[in-house]
Parts: C-alpha cells; sequence; structure tokens
C-alpha cells in the first residue's frame, strides 16, 4: 500500500495509480537484483466501507501483485479519501 498524496508534500508514490490500465507493465526490483515484470490485469475502485477484502488480499492461482491505494473523493470532515484504488497484475516474466 502507498499513498496518493499528503496535505504537507502534495502528489506522493502512488498518485497516478489509477492511471494504469490493462496490459501495462510494472516492474519490481526485488532484493537480490532480479527484476520481476507484471502485467496490470485491471484497475478497480471500491469505498472503503465495501472493501473485498478476500479478492484483493485472499490466495491466487498464480504470482500476483496487487498495488492499493486511496482514490475518490476527499472527505474533508474525516481527512481521508472516500474510496481505495486497486491494480490487479499477474507475473509474467523477469530479467
Amino acid at each position: 500500500m502507498g499513498h496518493v498524496d499528503s496535505a504537507a508534500q502534495g502528489p506522493s508514490v502512488f498518485f497516478n495509480l489509477g492511471d494504469l490500465r490493462p496490459g501495462d507493465e510494472v516492474l519490481v526490483t526485488r532484493a537480490d537484483g532480479l527484476v520481476a515484470v507484471f502485467s496490470v490485469d485491471g484497475v478497480r475502485r471500491y469505498p472503503k466501507d465495501h472493501f473485498p477484502t478476500l479478492l484483493v488480499y485472499g490466495n491466487t492461482d498464480h504470482a500476483a501483485l496487487r498495488l492499493i491505494t486511496c482514490g475518490g473523493s476527499f472527505d474533508y470532515a474525516t481527512g481521508h479519501y472516500v474510496d481505495n484504488i486497486v491494480v490487479f497484475a499477474s507475473l509474467v516474466g523477469s530479467h
């Protein structure tokens, strides 16, 4: 999970996460220097009060990646975004 933005510092690491589209690649550099290549399967927005925990954090039948951040409208009364953006991706290779 990463932040979309902050009041003090503006856009953060996942500011453009919701712009990813199916087929886009996400590269993850591992501690051993190997780069895992994931292909985006889909990007979804879920209300925080109806977050699909099992779908996002449950087991998969393949190597998968889930990237999660806040999104949707900002609720100034609570100081939080009302939704979560979730990117679903599958491992397609490494180098």
